[in-house]
């Protein structure tokens, strides 16, 4: 019996293990081809570079623009994820413990813009922001983005503020607090896993927003890092090297960001896995 399940774990973990190299590939291949030269790229394509070309990095930021590009990725993701994170946690409350009408109508109403793909809405977006001035400026991607992002914000904390034990609230309740009391100082810090879990989303997806940011934005010194990106590999798609490091250094943020919430991301997405 125990030769039997050691076989399986055995399988189980050569399964795994093929699923994180297939993973990771990718990333080492792009790593390791940017700081090889374009002539080692040549007879050492899938090894470590021999000689490592750190001027790479100097290159491909200035070449690239990419101090510009990160400084407008930044301006946009930040306050997305901010405001985003606020409107969600007051939607989702509201859905959640106050008594309105349609209510569950309202709900479904944000599962439905989940489910709209961007090409649906982007012809209506690009003339609302054209109507209103905000076309081809920061702000208004940055308010298209909020947008897009509340209603997965409001449907994922709609069930933490569910599962929030009611006699937290009626203790509170009794000690006198108003209701934006209880939502701030007593609710949402016991969702704090679940609020990182919200806001690492939002980041990773502001962040690598490209469809949305190269319609709305036209102006160089405006474009944000994915389209950027686009736009460099394109000029210098003969020097592999190059533009390796231009990806490297795009994806580099998210991946810190990861390594730095990831413990609180697993919790908070096994929290949301038991509650559930």
């Amino acid at each position: 019996m125990k030769s039997r399940k050691s076989f399986v774990d055995g399988i189980m973990f050569a399964v795994l293990l093929l699923f994180v190299v297939y993973a990771l590939l990718p990333f080492f291949m792009t790593w390791s081809t940017a700081f090889k030269s374009k002539s080692e790229l040549i007879t050492n394509t899938l090894g470590f570079p021999k000689k490592w070309e750190t001027g790479n990095i100097a290159g491909a930021w200035k070449q690239g623009k990419f101090g510009n590009y990160y400084l407008n990725s930044i301006v946009v993701a930040v306050p997305v994820v901010v405001v985003s994170i606020l409107f969600s946690i007051m939607g989702a409350y509201a859905l959640s413990v106050f008594r309105l009408p349609f209510r569950n109508g309202i709900l479904g109403l944000f599962i439905v813009g989940m489910t709209l793909p961007m090409e649906v809405v982007m012809i209506q977006v690009y003339y609302l922001l054209l109507k209103i001035g905000l076309l081809n400026q920061l702000p208004g991607l940055i308010m298209v983005q909020i947008g897009m992002s509340m209603p997965f914000g409001i449907y994922f904390l709609h069930a933490s503020f569910r599962d929030v034990p009611r006699p937290l609230v009626e203790a509170a309740e009794i000690d006198g607090a108003g209701t934006w009391k209880i939502l701030w100082r007593v609710l949402v810090p016991t969702m704090a896993p679940s609020l990182t879990v919200l806001a690492l989303l939002f980041f990773i997806w502001t962040w690598n927003e490209f469809l949305l940011a190269l319609v709305i934005i036209s102006s160089d010194s405006l474009r944000t890092l994915p389209v950027g990106m686009a736009f460099f590999q394109g000029k210098y798609i003969a020097n592999a090297p190059l533009t390796a490091m231009g990806a490297t250094m795009m994806t580099l943020p998210v991946i810190m960001v990861y390594l730095a919430l990831h413990r609180y991301f697993i919790s908070g997405m096994t929290a949301g896995a038991v509650k559930g």
